[in-house]
């Protein structure tokens, strides 16, 4: 049985506080994949009604990531998503692009938030001020509600992907490094999804296998 701590809101509590005003959790994901966009959700919990079950998206199964989504969405004060294209994290690269998922999220939001608390320690250029956690999708209840909605949300963009795309498997490693997606890339090159810089695809484009 795991002793280790689940998120909370005390983050959150005291960020409010302190800034005078309703705070979101942000959180990317899809910063790692050879191909597809990087997604970012912010969310705004409304601590009277909270979703039973939120924990960092990765500590989560599939299943009760898509179960948790509807129940965080219907039950937050506020929430928001973006996307950075694979085209925008080839321009920006995936700093930048990940910044702007974020900027994307936060400005989806359907009400404002003053503060933001932001997974990791790079202190990106967002709309409110920030607040950086390290490990902060397993601290703040926030941030893990975004790694949920980020996560899910892209997921589902590489399984519309694999639609357009069936060759590479997408729906099944969604863009991330796995067998059968070097297989694809060695026999049909890369797709207009894949991230051009990244060291396989590169490789292949160079003429390196």
């Amino acid at each position: 049985m795991s002793d280790r701590a689940f998120p909370t809101l005390a983050l959150e509590t005291l960020l409010a506080q302190s800034s005078g005003g309703l705070v979101c959790g942000v959180d990317e994901a899809g910063r790692g994949p050879w191909a597809g966009p990087v997604s970012a959700a912010a969310v705004i919990l409304n601590p009277d009604d909270l979703p039973p079950g939120i924990d960092d998206s990765k500590a989560l199964t599939e299943k009760r990531r898509a179960a948790l989504e509807p129940e965080i969405k219907a039950r937050a004060l506020a929430w928001g998503v973006g996307f950075a294209s694979a085209r925008e994290i080839e321009e920006l690269n995936i700093l930048g692009a990940t910044g702007l998922a974020m900027c994307r999220a936060i400005g989806a939001l359907q009400v404002p938030a003053v503060a933001a608390l932001v997974d990791g320690n790079y202190r990106f250029k967002l709309p409110c001020p920030i607040q950086t956690v390290v490990k902060g999708d397993s601290l703040s209840l926030s941030i893990a509600a975004a790694s949920i909605l980020a996560k899910t949300a892209r997921d589902r963009v590489m399984i519309e992907m694999d639609a357009l795309y069936p060759a590479y498997g997408f729906a099944r490693h969604k863009g991330y490094n796995a067998p059968i997606h070097s297989e694809a890339l060695r026999l049909h090159g890369p797709c207009p999804e894949h991230r051009r810089s990244w060291g396989p695809v590169k490789a292949l484009l160079e003429g390196q296998t």
